[in-house]
C-alpha cells in the first residue's frame, strides 16, 4: 500500500486496526476495476484504506453514511466523541471530518461521498459493485437492514467484508456475526477470508 496514504489512514479518527485495514486494502485490490461500495463511513479511516486500492484498480469508492453517528457514538455510550459535536445543533456531525481526511490523503478523485441512510439509498442505487463493504450501524435491526438494503448490488463474484464480526459475545456485539451466517446461510456468499474481526466473502454465481 502506498505509505503517504496508509500513514493517512493509519492517522485518520476510526476503530480500524492497521492489519485488518491492510486485508479491506487487500480485499478491494483483489476485486479489481469497478465501484467499490462502503456502508458506514465515519471519518473517512476505513475509507482512506479503500481508496489506495481504488487508486491502483482504476476504481471509485463510494461511501455512504447519514454522518450522525450509530448508536454506540451517541451521548453515554462508550463510543461518544466530544470532539465530533457540532456546537451549533448539539448533534454528532462526522462529515466536515471525512472531507478533511479526504482533501489531506489527495483521494477526492477516486472517493464519492453520498450522505444519506444507508436503507433509502440502497433502493435507488442500481450499478453493480466489485466489492461491498459493511460497516455501519451495529446494532441487531440496523445491521440487517443495510445487508438488505446493499447485497443484492454485489455483482456475481464479486466480494463481501464484513467488519466487528465477533462470534463470542464476549468479545463484541453479535449484529455483524449475525449477518454473515445469514449471508453464508441464505447461500448468496461463501467466506473465504478472516483477519482479526474482518470476514471476507465472495458472491456465488446464482
Amino acid at each position: 500500500m502506498d505509505g503517504t496514504l496508509l500513514q493517512a489512514a493509519e492517522a485518520a479518527t476510526g476503530f480500524m486496526p492497521p492489519a485488518e485495514g491492510l486485508a479491506l486494502y487487500e480485499t478491494a485490490l483483489a476485486a479489481g476495476s469497478g465501484v467499490v461500495l462502503e456502508v458506514g463511513t465515519y471519518c473517512g479511516k476505513s475509507t482512506l484504506y479503500l481508496a489506495a486500492a481504488a487508486r491502483e484498480t482504476a476504481s471509485t469508492v463510494v461511501t455512504v453514511d447519514h454522518h450522525r453517528g450509530s448508536e454506540e457514538n451517541q451521548a453515554g455510550w462508550e463510543y461518544h466523541d466530544t470532539t465530533l459535536v457540532d456546537p451549533a445543533t448539539g448533534r454528532l456531525d462526522t462529515l466536515p471530518h471525512l472531507r478533511r481526511s479526504l482533501e489531506a490523503a489527495a483521494v477526492e478523485d477516486v472517493v464519492v461521498a453520498v450522505v444519506g441512510r444507508s436503507e433509502q439509498v440502497g433502493r435507488i442505487w442500481s450499478t453493480p459493485a466489485a466489492m461491498l463493504f459493511l460497516d455501519g450501524g451495529h446494532s441487531e435491526e440496523q445491521a440487517q437492514a443495510d445487508y438488505e438494503a446493499w447485497w443484492r448490488h454485489v455483482a456475481p463474484g464479486g466480494l463481501l467484508a464484513i467488519h466487528d464480526v465477533f462470534p463470542d459475545p464476549a468479545d463484541g456485539g453479535q449484529a455483524p456475526f449475525h449477518v454473515l451466517e445469514r449471508a453464508v446461510r441464505e447461500g448468496s456468499f461463501t467466506e473465504t477470508r478472516t483477519v482479526g474481526s474482518l470476514r471476507v466473502l465472495r458472491r456465488t454465481a446464482r
